[in-house]
């Protein structure tokens, strides 16, 4: 018979200890924990809604199978429209429809930022993945405006600022598969950020050093005023609302589709369009 010394509380520590600690590999699609996922949603989700007086609404206008959703991006690192769109979706629809998202190689390589946001879900953001997720059927969540977008100034909260980002079109067309907006008001609220410091970013070279847009300004609680991407912040509690819109599909789709710029750019500009149509309605009555 073998005793057993580490009582069943200090056999759980030890596991979590382990996970902290874990290392995945970021182009697996095999990492997704739904334990993890579970407990998040039944525990942490329900405070993050009531704290932001959160609504999401549109889930019925998921489709089946592989899709695209394109969200504005909000709020620097801290992004609570993200979660608050997750929770929601993976209680109306389960894990099916939950999507990976394609993330910046800070996120998923980093320590810590590693541990949390791959079991997740995020994978590497390269054209390798997308395509992978694509053939399996997958839905994935992408932020066309990446960190320019998340720290855009505060008197542009209510602007949708994609750039000369157009990778997302070609992925949708090239796979065949629709583009899904989801657009979230209220979330770039949590913090006032001053300046992008796009300026910055280009003058020291991070922009090629570490895929940085944006170096920003910002104003937070309890931090005051910060430089760089602030750290972790208590949010301004502001109301979110998430809309899930009407899937976009196009006339044309595939390689030759892909290529042609100028069909991607009234791809893009009928996508911005719709999203933009509706972030004026939420702002104007909020």
């Amino acid at each position: 018979m073998v005793t057993t010394f580490l009582s069943s509380p200090t056999l759980e520590a030890a596991r979590r200890a382990a996970r902290l600690f874990r290392r995945y590999d970021p182009d697996s699609l095999d990492n997704r924990d739904e334990s993890a996922i579970q407990r998040f949603v039944s525990t942490v989700a329900p405070l993050i809604r009531r704290y932001f007086r959160a609504q999401v609404t549109g889930l019925e206008r998921i489709p089946e199978g592989a899709g695209l959703y394109v969200g504005n991006h909000n709020g620097g690192g801290l992004m609570p429209d993200a979660y608050l769109f997750g929770a929601a979706v993976y209680e109306a629809r389960g894990l099916a429809d939950l999507p990976y998202t394609l993330a910046h190689d800070i996120v998923v390589s980093w320590p810590l930022l590693h541990q949390f946001f791959v079991p997740f879900g995020a994978v590497r953001a390269c054209p390798g993945n997308a395509a992978r997720l694509c053939r399996a059927g997958k839905k994935m969540l992408v932020y066309p405006g990446g960190d320019a977008e998340a720290m855009r100034p505060f008197r542009d909260r209510n602007r949708i600022v994609f750039g000369a980002r157009r990778g997302y079109v070609k992925l949708a067309l090239r796979h065949g598969v629709p583009i899904i907006p989801v657009v979230a008001h209220g979330a770039h609220n949590t913090a006032m950020i001053l300046d992008d410091g796009q300026w910055l970013v280009k003058w020291l070279g991070l922009d090629r050093r570490l895929r940085l847009n944006a170096w920003p300004t910002t104003l937070s609680f309890p931090w005051g005023l910060t430089f760089g991407p602030p750290p972790p912040y208590v949010p301004f509690p502001t109301r979110i609302r998430v809309e899930i819109l009407a899937p976009i599909r196009f006339d044309r789709e595939g390689d030759e589709a892909a290529s042609d710029s100028a069909y991607v750019e009234a791809c893009h500009l009928a996508v911005l369009g719709a999203m933009q149509g509706a972030m004026d309605r939420m702002a104007a009555t909020a």
